[in-house]
């Protein structure tokens, strides 16, 4: 290994002031041959705070093996250094964590000598370790701060250096959260300390202090010997747009890009009802005219359907985004649209016929998008179910249900919409639960997905957040962007957004003051809201989620699609922010129905099997092995050029290469292009 004399002096300094303090070095780790042993396993040291709870649910979202101390437990272990490493019995030394993410440099709860057992591990095996927010001070290789107060608005840069190491998705620079000088976001701006013989100090991310040209630093990777600290300091937390930023590099940094886990940005948007009509907000009755009750005297207003220079416009923008729709259709409206207009043709139809309809991606949303749970009795407001004689629920037929699944996929067949087999969402995501009126899933919709051969069914994200069997078919949730169903126009958005959102004395429905989940907000103006709050709000909303390895998928409806084209404001604005941060190596997963299902379906299985601690594995040398039950899905994310038996290991993403693998019977075994860990402790 490259200045492993350097090396090993540095590690009998400390073998040497481990035996001073009693820290328990053995002599059979002193002396034995061969590469250690490093478990594939981040010890997370907490005491609840946001930010080392931040790092600890990211690294639980990509699937990382920890091992969590919380401080503020009294019978937690103690850090001693026979908790974090040992002997194996043939003498081989053995580390039990790979890296090690700390509150702090010093955290409250945390004992002199527990410190002192972490420092000398770290230094004996070259465990990196994450001190999650800090205030600068020469013990962290800085300087005391020359600024500390509100970051919101900053524009920060991304070192060379870091994006040469673990941070290489990203691009030059990104913006913290909020507005210049607002209250979300505080840290500490300051330099580095002179690099020494001993010690140096590499900036990460920079940024200028405020009222000033001086370029200060922000977070940095502080080296004495073999132990090095990343050091952060600002706060923030799990949902920050600057944390959803770093949070993969700081899991690749401390783990040296070998680690449990599989990381991906997903974005697909689902737009339902393609073929309907749907109905229009009133502004003056402050209700939707043909789809809900109105005062007497609404005007009626003009339901909305996609013209054919609403197809051109999708197929011009996904080409210039490089983005595929999923279209969520229902034949029966072509068909109601050639039976209520006496044409030859349906001109919508038409329009995509012409384009290409595999240009975009087709999705089952039932043929006439009727309600499909139970019978719903609108004599009362709210509905509720209907009832036979002897006091139950009737539900919608199986002959209906079966109807609308088969005849929407004969009607794409005979009019060359290439629709996926084994999808499906229905109108409203009807026919599962919805409370409080209908409990149940509908059993005749339960039953009917498996003959149709439905393997996936959609369900809304706001209700249900998580997978779950819907009868032979598997539950996946689906994220609503907050762009109405009903409006094609900013003012008409920002009209319903009033009234849903605004108190009864500034003029709105005052269901926000009755919704322990909502909050009031003042009435937005109607020429210019959706551009100032609307709009930066579901962009900011969505690609949240688009940064959480969140494979669910969003939703909005073809309304969306025409006059203001709302939708694609949205979308292209995520695509926008994402495309300003992250490099091309670490493009959006445009993934479809199934894929996204079978992703979440993986993260839950793995997640399941972390818990049973059925499988663990270790680097040794320029080794990964990887060992558990025969069979079983394992995520892996390892750098470039890491071989799995003779063949390159795994799909490109981020600058690295990961993958699920699934285990033999002599579980799985990698060859890393370089050898992270000491060849010797």
């Amino acid at each position: 290994m490259k200045h492993s004399r350097r090396w090993r002096s540095a590690t009998a300094l400390i073998m040497a002031a481990a035996c001073v303090c009693g820290l328990g070095v053995t002599a059979s780790t002193a002396v034995a041959a061969g590469p250690p042993r490093v478990d594939l396993n981040v010890l997370v040291v907490t005491d609840g705070t946001p930010w080392v709870e931040a790092i600890r649910q990211q690294m639980a979202s990509e699937g990382v093996a920890t091992t969590v101390v919380d401080l503020n437990n009294g019978a937690r272990p103690a850090i001693t250094s026979s908790f974090l490493a040992g002997t194996l019995a043939d003498g081989t030394p053995h580390a039990k964590f790979q890296g090690v993410v700390l509150p702090s440099d010093s955290p409250l709860g945390l004992a002199p000598e527990e410190r002192a057992a972490l420092t000398a591990y770290e230094t004996s095996y070259a465990i990196r370790e994450v001190d999650s927010f800090v205030y600068p001070t020469p013990n962290v290789g800085m300087n005391t701060p020359t600024y500390a107060g509100s970051l919101d608005g900053t524009k920060v840069t991304v070192t060379s250096a870091a994006r040469s190491d673990a941070f290489r998705y990203l691009g030059g620079t990104f913006k913290f959260d909020g507005t210049p000088g607002g209250p979300t976001s505080y840290g500490y701006l300051g330099q580095p300390l002179p690099n020494t013989a001993t010690s140096s100090f590499t900036p990460m991310l920079t940024a200028t202090i405020p009222g000033t040209t001086t370029t200060a630093t922000l977070a940095g990777v502080y080296t004495t010997g073999t132990r090095q600290q990343l050091e952060i300091s600002f706060g923030y937390n799990y949902y920050q747009g600057q944390f959803r930023y770093l949070a993969h590099g700081i899991i690749d940094w401390v783990t040296k890009g070998v680690h449990f886990g599989y990381w991906r940005n997903y974005f697909s948007v689902h737009i339902d009802d393609v073929f309907s009509y749907d109905a229009i907000w009133s502004d003056i009755g402050k209700c939707t005219p043909g789809d809900g009750v109105c005062p007497p005297g609404t005007p009626e207003t003009t339901p909305v359907r996609m013209t054919g220079s609403d197809v051109n416009y999708a197929v011009q923008w996904q080409q210039q985004n490089n983005f595929t729709l999923d279209m969520l259709y229902n034949g029966g409206a072509s068909a109601q649209y050639l039976q209520d207009n006496g044409g030859l043709f349906d001109p919508l139809l038409l329009s995509f016929q012409l384009n290409g309809p595999s240009r975009f991606r087709w999705v089952n949303h039932t043929y006439t998008h009727p309600y499909l749970g139970c019978v719903q009795d609108f004599t009362v407001i709210p509905w509720r179910c209907s009832t036979d004689a002897a006091g139950n629920t009737v539900w919608v037929s199986s002959a209906t249900i079966n109807g609308e699944i088969k005849n929407n996929v004969s009607w794409a067949r005979q009019n060359g919409i290439p629709v996926r087999g084994g999808e499906l969402v229905a109108g409203e995501h009807s026919g599962t639960f919805i409370l409080p009126q209908q409990p149940l899933d509908n059993p005749n919709f339960n039953a009917a997905l498996g003959p149709n051969g439905i393997r996936w069914v959609g369900l809304d994200a706001s209700r249900e957040p998580n997978l779950r069997a819907v009868g032979a078919a598997t539950g996946l949730p689906r994220h609503p962007i907050n762009v109405f169903y009903n409006v094609a126009k900013e003012v008409d958005e920002v009209s319903e957004y009033n009234w849903l959102y605004t108190s009864q004395a500034d003029g709105g429905s005052g269901i926000c003051e009755n919704n322990p989940t909502t909050t009031c907000i003042a009435p937005l103006d109607r020429n210019t809201g959706w551009d100032t709050y609307i709009l930066p709000q579901q962009i900011q909303i969505t690609l949240g989620y688009v940064l959480q390895n969140d494979p669910r998928p969003f939703y909005m409806h073809q309304s969306n699609l025409v006059q203001d084209r709302l939708a694609y404001q949205v979308m292209s604005g995520v695509l926008s922010a994402y495309r300003g941060v992250f490099n091309a190596n670490t493009p959006v997963v445009n993934a479809t129905m199934t894929q996204e299902g079978q992703a979440l379906a993986a993260q839950n299985a793995w997640a399941a099997t972390r818990n049973a601690g059925t499988v663990s594995g270790y680097v040794q040398g320029n080794t990964v092995v990887v060992t558990g039950p025969a069979g079983t899905q394992v995520p892996m994310t390892v750098p470039n050029q890491t071989k799995l038996g003779t063949a390159t290991f795994g799909n490109a993403y981020a600058g690295q290469r990961s993958d699920y693998t699934t285990l033999g019977t002599a579980g799985a075994r990698f060859t890393l292009p370089s050898t992270p860990f000491p060849t010797s402790p």
